[in-house]
């Protein structure tokens, strides 16, 4: 039998099944209960353990690219033991180089290459998409990862990042984190709504923050958790030239961009409610606590936070302009473009660790932007940093 049909023939048992019920109030419990025990009558609840990890290791191999990897979220989802299996087999994108959960999204990214992505820009209501691929070269769009929604105040502007794209804001149950910047636009902050480590300090008390009209147990702690700075040199004289960034990572230490550094890396959300969503769908394991070496204090693991700066760009003598090799991924010149890359204060760079671009961003067409980023910041990171190069900064330009 095909591998792919055992896959589907649970799934559409379970399915036809749960479908039934009477009493709409009482659906929820019903469709549980019936799922439950048409599993334990089903053919596949009895298959041995050494089988369905081959069976399970064999379609993970498979399904490498979207949209076919979502086989493998399927297989995650049928119970706790295909579950338990997946989360063993499917490795984070470090190592594989794949976003397959949604948890991906917060951890660092693969450490040969860069993770290529694009964002495309909504004027219309001022949203921003993050999607999965090279480029937006067809009208159909690629893997959605990430949406994020500008919201003007009165002394600032938050961008509100959210796994959902139609249901962008802060009391979603698919709120992530979010981007803050001052009036003028040449500082910002990074929040993420889950700590980043055990020292973190949330901005405020948030441990009672309802959302959609649940409450969040106390011992999961959300809020806003400052995880990186951004700053953009002020342009005083008036002189022309490209922007001049810096953003300081305070949870990933300065080690992580060497050979054998280690950053931090989320296993799992700890929102009680976050356990499915419509764009990507997500498995919880069997227990929110986290273990002691998922979230590492800070000062145990490094000297002092990553820093990274854009790269300088090179005066075309030529074309007249500022230039910087993006290797064809940026095809539009953009005062918006960079690349960053680790910076150490007072300590000599080695040439190839000034050319090892952590993050590129750079613009293809109209409100289409990529999105490269590698080891060892994430996709979520990356994102909120590209999002800070679209605020209007009348200070450095």
């Amino acid at each position: 039998m095909p591998f792919k049909s055992i896959i589907h023939d649970v799934k559409g048992e379970l399915g036809s099944i749960s479908r039934k019920g009477k009493s709409r109030s009482l659906r929820v419990v019903q469709d549980r209960l019936v799922c439950i025990n048409a599993f334990k009558q089903s053919c596949w609840a009895n298959m041995p353990y050494e089988l369905l990890r081959d069976v399970l290791m064999r379609i993970e191999a498979s399904e490498v690219t979207w949209p076919t990897r979502k086989t493998v979220v399927s297989c995650a989802g049928v119970c706790r033991n295909w579950r338990e299996i997946m989360k063993e087999i499917v490795k984070p994108p470090e190592i594989s180089g794949k976003l397959t959960f949604p948890i991906s999204l917060k951890q660092p990214g693969p450490r040969d290459s860069l993770l290529q992505c694009y964002i495309k820009r909504s004027c219309n209501n001022q949203t921003y998409y993050l999607y999965l691929g090279l480029y937006q070269s067809s009208n159909e769009d690629g893997k959605f990862l990430l949406a994020a929604r500008k919201c003007r105040r009165p002394t600032c502007t938050d961008y509100i990042i959210s796994l959902n794209t139609n249901d962008v804001s802060k009391d979603s149950n698919t709120y992530i984190g979010k981007l803050r910047s001052n009036f003028l636009g040449t500082k910002f902050e990074i929040y993420d709504s889950q700590p980043p480590n055990v020292g973190a300090k949330v901005t405020k008390s948030c441990s009672t923050r309802l959302m959609n009209a649940k409450q969040i147990s106390p011992r999961v702690p959300t809020g806003n958790y400052p995880i990186a700075h951004i700053s953009y040199e002020l342009n005083v004289l008036g002189s022309r030239g490209p922007r001049r960034m810096q953003c300081i990572m305070d949870a990933i230490p300065t080690s992580s961009s060497e050979l054998e550094g280690v950053a931090p890396m989320q296993t799992e959300f700890l929102h009680s409610n976050l356990d499915t969503f419509p764009s990507l769908p997500f498995f919880r394991s069997k227990s929110t606590r986290t273990k002691s070496s998922q979230f590492r204090p800070l000062s145990s693991l490094r000297d002092g936070m990553l820093v990274l700066k854009n790269k300088a760009p090179r005066w075309h003598e030529q074309l007249q302009c500022w230039c910087l090799n993006f290797n064809g991924r940026v095809t539009v010149a953009s005062i918006k473009n960079f690349q960053l890359v680790a910076f150490a204060e007072n300590v000599v760079v080695k040439h190839e660790k000034q050319e090892n671009v952590i993050l590129q961003f750079g613009k293809v067409g109209n409100d289409v932007f990529t999105m490269d980023y590698q080891y060892p910041i994430s996709a979520f990171q990356a994102f909120a940093i590209c999002l800070s190069s679209f605020d209007t900064k009348i200070a450095c330009e």
